[in-house]
């Protein structure tokens, strides 16, 4: 497999993982808080990736105690990425969190355009209006659509773009840092920064009275972070951030068609969408221009 291929495998893998993981995340909130099953994503992928390095390689458990400086920032991001999109979770639905979660790849997109100085092109300048078009769209039609609590949804929505900015900040920050180290090695600070962060957050009553299917849960959460970011790492080191951009924003799309079957089916412990013609226009105006806005004329 040569490298590019290497670097689609594993970007697609990343998304089918962030695919699922919206309706997982919103499963585990019925008795936990977004913090503790933050905290607890984190600290499990480092223990099992701490482990392996203890094991097969010591000497690599050196990043922990004297990191690359542009590290800490990226951890400290993606730390605040995870609060952000599982809070916004927590007062939406998955597939409105996906929806305004594509804040982070059409930001991602911005960054080298406004950073970097890379020459914007007449496709990406379609991108980023189609995303803003349907950003708004989708946003007043859900207010529409949506019963309950509109102030609700729109601190949802808040912590979601939240989430989004600081990924953002977090990707562009991973991209300059795997052409130097090993990317599974940069998780090791990546999970264990954040980790020990949201520690003295942690409601540590509540977490030990979870039910066996609970644990069962933030486990599949801990495993889908180790094995989403480490695929996300290896990505960016085999492709072009703008060609991994426009593999993982196809995530969402996995997550509708799970949602639609969970609707269909009535299942009590999930909220269920509520989409119009409209918003689902809103949402495909918001994937496809983040798509437009990723990409690049090859040279």
């Amino acid at each position: 497999m040569n490298e590019t291929s290497k670097g689609l495998f594993y970007a697609i893998l990343t998304a089918t993982m962030w695919g699922v993981l919206a309706i997982i995340l919103k499963y585990s909130l019925a008795n936990l808080s977004p913090v503790d099953v933050t905290w607890f994503r984190f600290l499990l992928a480092f223990v099992l990736l701490a482990g392996y390095y203890l094991l097969k390689e010591p000497r690599a458990l050196k990043i922990i105690t004297a990191p690359p400086v542009l590290l800490i920032p990226a951890a400290m991001a993606l730390g605040l990425n995870y609060l952000g999109f599982i809070s916004g979770i927590n007062f939406t639905t998955p597939g409105i969190a996906q929806v305004f979660i594509q804040t982070g790849p059409f930001l991602l997109a911005l960054s080298g355009i406004f950073i970097y100085k890379e020459k914007v092109t007449y496709r990406q300048m379609v991108g980023f209006a189609l995303v803003i078009c349907g950003i708004l769209l989708f946003y007043n039609q859900q207010l529409y659509a949506l019963q309950g609590n509109v102030e609700i949804y729109k601190k949802g929505i808040s912590w979601t773009v939240f989430g989004g900015v600081t990924w953002a900040v977090y990707a562009s920050l991973q991209k300059k840092l795997v052409r130097s180290f090993h990317p599974m090695k940069l998780n090791l600070v990546l999970f264990g920064l954040p980790a020990l962060i949201y520690t003295p957050f942690v409601d540590f009553q509540q977490v030990g009275m979870a039910t066996p299917f609970e644990w069962f849960i933030l486990v599949i959460l801990g495993l889908n972070t180790l094995i989403a970011y480490g695929s996300l790492a290896i990505a960016l080191k085999y492709l072009e951030a703008h060609r991994v951009s426009v593999i993982i924003t196809m995530n969402p799309i996995l997550t509708f068609v799970i949602m639609g079957i969970l609707t269909a089916l009535e299942v009590s412990w999930m909220v269920h969408e509520q989409f119009t013609l409209l918003t689902i226009a809103g949402a495909v105006l918001v994937l496809s221009g983040t798509v437009l806005a990723n990409l690049r004329k090859k040279h």
